[in-house]
């Protein structure tokens, strides 16, 4: 898409709109506005008992933005569950852009220093739009999405986006809604200020839950 940069980006975010690839060998990506769209909640997050338990354990180092880059590559690497994936090198460089500009963060899980899995996602006033996660650990990438719920909770976000609902998520009672409920919330939450970055890096996975569990 020529001409194609990070602030056109933001803005396709802003309208509800988001890029893909048809494979990471692509050199061109295309823009989704789907009927329907997978919302995370943040009032009434669900996490299941046994995943609780293993964030209340500690198994996992977490760090945030301090791998961005190579949390995005292993996203978009293959694993024995996928073959390829819709993450491009345009992609990756527009993502690259947004995190130097402080619009793109990661959650990171570590075992002994090593990256064992997580998630990326962009931010945008109160909404926060979850965009691709991986585990080369058990449960890892599960571990940092309830981790990245309890910051945006106490970073004061409205919206977490997760574009497409599967049965992954829905065990963390995400729902989906219409395009044209989902742009309502988008407005709203794109209008307050939020701070990704309120807690602390180094909350324990029992901080996370009693974020969590205040709002459930």
């Amino acid at each position: 898409m020529p001409g194609f940069g990070p602030a056109d980006l933001l803005d396709c975010y802003r309208d509800g709109i988001f890029p893909m690839a048809d494979s990471a060998d692509d050199p061109s990506l295309f823009l989704v506005d789907p009927p329907l769209r997978a919302n995370i909640p943040l009032q009434g997050f669900h996490v299941p008992r046994r995943l609780k338990r293993l964030v209340r354990q500690g198994k996992f180092e977490i760090t945030i933005d301090r791998d961005f880059h190579k949390v995005v590559a292993m996203c978009a690497a293959p694993a024995p569950d996928r073959d390829n994936t819709w993450i491009n090198r345009p992609i990756r460089w527009l993502y690259g852009e947004l995190f130097e500009m402080g619009h793109a963060h990661s959650v990171e899980c570590r075992l002994e220093g090593e990256l064992a899995g997580g998630l990326y996602g962009v931010s945008l006033g109160g909404a926060f739009f979850g965009e691709s996660m991986f585990s080369r650990a058990s449960n890892a990438s599960k571990v940092a999405l309830v981790h990245l719920v309890a910051r945006l909770i106490t970073g004061g976000f409205r919206l977490l986006d997760a574009q497409f609902m599967t049965r992954h998520l829905s065990q963390f009672g995400t729902e989906e809604v219409t395009a044209e409920i989902y742009k309502q919330r988008l407005a709203e939450a794109v209008a307050i200020d939020a701070d990704f970055h309120r807690l602390a890096e180094n909350a324990s996975g029992a901080q996370a839950l009693q974020s969590i569990g205040q709002t459930s």
